[in-house]
C-alpha cells in the first residue's frame, strides 16, 4: 500500500496546549538534572534476548562507574531472573551506600508485594509504580473510566505505603516513591494532574529533599514535537500543588527522533530528573540517550556529574550486553562522529588546531582559561578517552589539508602548502585507483615511499652517509676598504651511497645546500636548483630536531623559466643538525627527480681533472677501506696517484690504487712489508698534569729500540709532539686533525687523520699525512700522528753516552 497523498484522512495532528504566558522558551539550563539509568529495566525489556544475571551484573558495575546515583535495575515481579538479580545485588552488598536502587511495578497488589519481597534488606530503594492514564488505554486496553483510573492509582498507592512502612520497620530500608501516569504525553493535562494530586494525597508522606514524591511524566510514545512536551511539563510544573515536595522526572521516548530535544526543552519547563538509557536503547526507537544528553551539558560548560572519560569501555560493555551495535554516526559514541572526510572540513579542522595551539599558548601565559574552539568538533575527543587519529580520514573526496594534518599528527611534519598539493596528488591517485578509504598507515607509508623518508626501509637510490661543510673566503672578498666581513664559500665534502656503492662527492656554493647541489652536478650529472626552502623545529629542549623542505627544479634552464616551471620535485629531511636536515631534504627531492634513470658509474679518473678525479679516487678508498679521507688528504694522495699513473700510461687499476694507498701511508699492511722506520708508543697513559695540561707517558719504540718517554700539552696530540721534540731536530706542527667512526655496534673503531708539517733549519718545510685506526679514540689519534712522522724523514738527535 503506497503512502497517502492526503495523510490527514488517516492521521490526526496533535492538539497544541493553550499555555498562557509560557516561561520555558526564555530560560537557560544551568545545572545537570538528577539522572536515572533504566538500562537494566526499560532497556533490558526491549532486547530480543534479555540480559542474563551475569550480563546485568557487568552492566550494573559499569553504570556505577559512570557515576549514576539512581538505577532502575529490574521489574522483579516479571521474572525470576529479575527478582534474583535484585536479591543478588542486596545480599552480596554490591550497591554503594550513596546509590538508590529502583524497581518497577504495575498497580497490582500481588505484583507490588512480590516487588517489595525483592527489596528485603536493601539500605535505600525507590519503588516505581505506574498505571496508564490516556484515553486510548483507558477506553481500549483497560476499559476504565477516569474515576476508576484514579481509584486504581489511590488504592495501590495506599497498599504500597503500608508495605514500605512495614519493610522500613523490619529492615530499616529508606524508601522513595515514584509514580508514573503512563502515557502522560497522550493524557489530558488536567486529568494527569488530577491523578497525581490523588496519588500524592494517598501517599501522604511527600516532604522536602529526599522525601519528595517523584512524578514521572513519560512520553511513552512520542507523538508531538518537543515544544509540545515542554508545554505539557510546564503546565504540570506550574499547577501541581506543593511543588517543593515534588520531583518531576522526564522519560522521553524517541519515536519521532526528538527524544534529546524533548528532554532538554522539558528541563527548561521544570523537569528535575531524566530517565533514560546509555546510547538510547529501549522499546521501538528507544529511550532518551543519557550519554548524548549528559555530554550536551558538558559541551556547554555544565558539569553533568557523570563520567564518560573512557567512553570506549562503556561502549564495549553496552554493545556486548545488549547485543546491539552503535551506529557509526551516533552522537559522541559513533565510530565516525569525530571524522572529517570532506576536503574543506579537513582544512578547517587542521587550521583550527593550529590556531588553537597558538591561542592556548597565549592563554597559559596570561593565566586564562583554554577554551576549546575547533571547527566541526563540538567536544575534544581526548575528554572521552579518544585520540585524534580518527578526526581526519581520507578517501577520494578528501583534500590536501586533511592529508597534511595526518602527516603532522603522525610524523611531526608541517608541510609547506605547495608540498601539500604535491603529496595530495599522490594520495588521490592511490585512492582513485583502489577506490577505498586511505588509512593512516596507508598515508604515512605513501609519504615515506614518495620522499624516501624514515630510515633504511625507505631509502632511495642516493643516501647521505657522512658530510662535512667548511668555509673559505672568496677570491674577491679580501677586507681592506670596508669593515664588512669577508664573503665565504661553503665547501661540501661527503660520502653518498649511490645505488649501494659509496661515493665521495665534493662541491662548493654560497651555502651547504648549493654546495651539495654543485657536488651532485659534478659527480653524478644531477643538475638541479632550489626554488623553495622552509624549515621548522620538531620537539623541544635537548630532543629538538630540524625538519627541512626543499623544492627543486631543473638547473639547465633560465632563471625566469625555473621560477615558473610546472615541473618540480619536493623533498624532506629531518636531523638534529639544521644543515643535515637541509642536505637530506635535497637528496630526498633528487631521489624523486631522478627516478630510475642511469647515473654515472664510479670510474678511476686520474688525469688532470682534479675536482672529479680526487673524489673518484677517494670513493675507491671509501668502498675498499671504509676511510672517509679529509679533503687535504684526498688532494695529497691524488698527486701520488697521478705520479704513479704517468709511469704506467695514465692508468691505474683499482687493486693497484688500494695497494698504493696502503704503502704510501703504511696503512693496514702485513708486518713484513711495513716501513723499517715504523714508530709507536706502547702502554701509554694520558693523565691530568700541572697548569691544566695533560701528561702523556709510555714506551716509545723507534726502529726497534724502546725507551720510556713523557710529554705534556693541551691534549694527546700536543703531548706526543712534545715527546717527539725531545727526540728530533727541528719543529713538528699539527696542521689538521679529523676523525670518524668505522663500522657500528661492538665492532666500531675510530679512524683518525693527522697532517704534520716539519721545519728544519736550512731545509724547505715538509708535510705528511698519517692515518690511525683503533677501538680507542686516543690510541687512534696517536697512531695517526706517528704514522705521519714516518713520512717526514725526520732527523733524530745525536745520542751521546745514552743522552
Amino acid at each position: 500500500m503506497p503512502m497517502l497523498a492526503d495523510p490527514s484522512i488517516k492521521y490526526k495532528p496533535y492538539e497544541p496546549l493553550n499555555l498562557q504566558n509560557r516561561q520555558w522558551p526564555s530560560k537557560v539550563v544551568k545545572k545537570a538534572p538528577i539522572w536515572l539509568s533504566t538500562d537494566l529495566r526499560d532497556g533490558n525489556q526491549a532486547l530480543a534476548n534479555p540480559m542474563t544475571i551475569e550480563q546485568k551484573t557487568i552492566f550494573f558495575k559499569t553504570i556505577i562507574k559512570c557515576g549514576f546515583k539512581e538505577i532502575e535495575v529490574a521489574y522483579p515481579a516479571a521474572s525470576d531472573t529479575d527478582f534474583n538479580f535484585v536479591r543478588q545485588l542486596i545480599e552480596q552488598k554490591q550497591i554503594p551506600d550513596d546509590v538508590w536502587l529502583q524497581v518497577l511495578t504495575p498497580a497490582r497488589e500481588d505484583l507490588i508485594r512480590r516487588t517489595l519481597e525483592s527489596l528485603a534488606g536493601a539500605k535505600q530503594a525507590i519503588v516505581h509504580m505506574y498505571n496508564a492514564t490516556c484515553p486510548c488505554f483507558r477506553e481500549v486496553v483497560f476499559r476504565n473510566s477516569k474515576e476508576e483510573t484514579v481509584a486504581l492509582a489511590i488504592k495501590h498507592t495506599k497498599i504500597l505505603r503500608e508495605l514500605t512502612d512495614e519493610y522500613s520497620a523490619k529492615y530499616g530500608t529508606k524508601f522513595k516513591f515514584e509514580y508514573s501516569p503512563e502515557t502522560f504525553s497522550q493524557t489530558e493535562p488536567d486529568f494527569a494532574l488530577e491523578v497525581c494530586e490523588a496519588v500524592k494525597k494517598a501517599w501522604g508522606k511527600a516532604g522536602l529533599g529526599e522525601e519528595r514524591i517523584i512524578f514521572n511524566l513519560p512520553a511513552t510514545v512520542e507523538i508531538a514535537p518537543p515544544n509540545h512536551y515542554a508545554d505539557q511539563v510546564e503546565y504540570f510544573h506550574s499547577h501541581i500543588s506543593e511543588r517543593e515536595k515534588v520531583a518531576i522526572s522526564l522519560h522521553p521516548h524517541n519515536d519521532r527522533g526528538q527524544g534529546i530535544a524533548a528532554a532538554e526543552l522539558a528541563l527548561l519547563a521544570g523537569g528535575d530528573r531524566v530517565e533514560g538509557c546509555l546510547f538510547g536503547n529501549g522499546e521501538r526507537t528507544g529511550n532518551v540517550d543519557i550519554v548524548n544528553l549528559a555530554l550536551n551539558f558538558y559541551t556547554q560548560g555544565i558539569p553533568p556529574h557523570l563520567d564518560f572519560s573512557d567512553l570506549q569501555s562503556v561502549i564495549d560493555v553496552v554493545t556486548k550486553c545488549n547485543d546491539l551495535p552503535i551506529h557509526p554516526r551516533h552522537p559522541y559514541a559513533g565510530e565516525l562522529v569525530f571524522t572529517a572526510f570532506s576536503g574543506s572540513h579537513q582544512d578547517a579542522v587542521k587550521k583550527g588546531f593550529e590556531a588553537q595551539r597558538i591561542r592556548h599558548a597565549e592563554n597559559i601565559k596570561k593565566g586564562e582559561n583554554q577554551y576549546w574552539d575547533i571547527p566541526y568538533l563540538p567536544i575534544d575527543p581526548a575528554d572521552l578517552g579518544c585520540t585524534y587519529e580518527a578526526v581526519i580520514r581520507v578517501n577520494a573526496q578528501s583534500g590536501k589539508g586533511g592529508i597534511a594534518y595526518l602527516i603532522q599528527q603522525h610524523l611531526g611534519l608541517d608541510l609547506p602548502r605547495k608540498m601539500q598539493v604535491s603529496f595530495y596528488q599522490v594520495i588521490q591517485a592511490i585512492a582513485d585507483r583502489e577506490a577505498r578509504e586511505m588509512r593512516v598507515d596507508d598515508i604515512t607509508t605513501a609519504f615515506r615511499n614518495t620522499y624516501k623518508f624514515g630510515g633504511s626501509k625507505y631509502e632511495g637510490r642516493l643516501v647521505l652517509k657522512s658530510f662535512k661543510v667548511s668555509s673559505e673566503p672568496t677570491v674577491d672578498s679580501a677586507q681592506g676598504e670596508t669593515d664588512e666581513p669577508a664573503d665565504e664559500r661553503r665547501l661540501f665534502d661527503g660520502s653518498v651511497s649511490v645505488d649501494g656503492v659509496l661515493r665521495v662527492i665534493r662541491g662548493d656554493g654560497n651555502g651547504p645546500l648549493s654546495a651539495l647541489l654543485d657536488a651532485l652536478r659534478t659527480h653524478l650529472e644531477c643538475d638541479f636548483v632550489i626554488r623553495e626552502y622552509s624549515e621548522h623545529s620538531i620537539g623541544e629542549g635537548s630532543n629538538v630536531r630540524a625538519a627541512s623542505y626543499v623544492e627543486l627544479v631543473r638547473g639547465d634552464q633560465a632563471v625566469k623559466d625555473a621560477r615558473t616551471s610546472t615541473e618540480s620535485w619536493w623533498g624532506v629531511g629531518v636531523d638534529s643538525d639544521i644543515a643535515g636536515s637541509g642536505l637530506r631534504a635535497v637528496l630526498s627531492a633528487v631521489n624523486n627527480a631522478i627516478g630510475d634513470r642511469a647515473l654515472p658509474e664510479l670510474k678511476l679518473n686520474v688525469g688532470f681533472n682534479a675536482k672529479s678525479g680526487q673524489a673518484d679516487v677517494a670513493s675507491a678508498i671509501l668502498n675498499s677501506l671504509y676511510l672517509e679521507l679529509p679533503r687535504g688528504l684526498q688532494a695529497s694522495f691524488f698527486e701520488v696517484v697521478q705520479r704513479a699513473a704517468r709511469a704506467t700510461g695514465e692508468s691505474i687499476s683499482y687493486t693497484d690504487l688500494i695497494k698504493l694507498f696502503q704503502e704510501t701511508y703504511n696503512y693496514d699492511l702485513p708486518e713484513a712489508t711495513r716501513k723499517a722506520t715504523e714508530i709507536s708508543l706502547e702502554r701509554f697513559k694520558l693523565q691530568d698534569g700541572e697548569n691544566g695540561k695533560k701528561q702523556l707517558t709510555g714506551t716509545l719504540v723507534w726502529n726497534g729500540k724502546s725507551k720510556e718517554a713523557s710529554g705534556s700539552g693541551v691534549g694527546p696530540l700536543s703531548s706526543l709532539v712534545d715527546i717527539l721534540h725531545k727526540e728530533i731536530e727541528g719543529i713538528l706542527t699539527c696542521k689538521h686533525y679529523s676523525e670518524h667512526s668505522v663500522s657500528e655496534g661492538t665492532e666500531v673503531q675510530a679512524a683518525s687523520y693527522v697532517e704534520l708539517s716539519y721545519e728544519l733549519p736550512g731545509q724547505a718545510k715538509k708535510s705528511s699525512w698519517g692515518i690511525g685506526l683503533d677501538t680507542d679514540i686516543t690510541a687512534s689519534m696517536l697512531k695517526a700522528l706517528l704514522s705521519s712522522v714516518v713520512g717526514l724523514d725526520v732527523v733524530r738527535k745525536n745520542v751521546v753516552n745514552g743522552q
